[in-house]
């Protein structure tokens, strides 16, 4: 079996599906755009997965609007066994996608927690953010609006990917929205804050990027020492605030 599963009862915010990820995973598909209605669903089935996950399973994975799980096989047909519609037993996705399908309904009208607010302080302008006088330009703006703005905002964590702690954050005000660079920079220090698009997030770690930079943060985004290792985790509530360049340096010193 490798059909996709809909799973009726959830229209009005979209269609539901559940769908094969190669041979071990099911992609629970809540939606097919990014809002925070949809991303509820995203948090009540994570958080669920989180407190009771089925006998087999191995992680799952949240995205903007659709959840990865991953599973072991074997261990599903060994546990299962039985339990489950005739003629499916032998197709661990039949048997995962019938697990997945009952526990959306039990977490259909679930609370979700309350976010976790994360206050990351921001140095805007100069060598961290050598891009703002940019931004502030393409919006009609002034460098101290875009700043203003910028910290106006309360940012919610969608996902964390492309590199080890980067958050994707939505919210980011229409206003000082600019399109990436046309050339991407071959290296982005750690800590730099930058707009791209309708969104904004901090590279936790040097790496090349395309993101129009704005400024940085002394705080560290990516902890491998520490369980989780990263700052951020997905659900969180994001709200940056300006900082001096003096206040930055001492912070590094408080740091080391």
């Amino acid at each position: 079996m490798s059909d996709v599963v809909e799973v009726r009862g959830f229209e009005p915010l979209g269609k539901v599906k559940i769908a094969p990820l190669g041979d071990s995973g099911a992609a629970v598909i809540l939606g097919d755009i990014i809002s925070t209605e949809i991303y509820g669903r995203v948090r009540a089935l994570s958080e669920y997965l989180e407190q009771h996950p089925f006998k087999g399973m191995i992680e799952y994975v949240p995205s903007f609007s659709s959840v990865a799980v991953y599973y072991d096989g074997l261990a599903v047909l060994m546990e299962h066994a039985g339990k489950i519609a005739p003629g499916n037993e032998n197709y661990p996705f039949a048997v995962v996608a019938e697990i997945l399908e009952n526990i959306l309904r039990q977490v259909k009208d679930a609370a979700v927690r309350q976010p976790r607010i994360v206050n990351i302080p921001v140095c805007y302008g100069g060598e961290g953010g050598p891009d703002l006088d940019y931004v502030a330009e393409h919006n009609g703006l002034t460098p101290q609006e875009v700043i203003d703005i910028h910290t106006s905002a309360d940012y919610l964590v969608y996902m964390l990917g492309f590199a080890p702690g980067f958050a994707y954050l939505g919210g980011l005000p229409e206003r000082i929205a600019t399109p990436r660079r046309q050339t991407p920079r071959v290296v982005i220090p750690s800590g730099t804050v930058g707009i791209a698009g309708d969104q904004t997030g901090v590279y936790p770690i040097e790496t090349p990027g395309g993101w129009q930079l704005i400024g940085k943060t002394p705080k560290a985004l990516f902890l491998p020492e520490c369980m989780p290792p990263t700052l951020l985790q997905a659900g969180d509530i994001v709200r940056f605030y300006p900082i001096t360049l003096r206040e930055f340096g001492k912070w590094g010193e408080e740091e080391r």
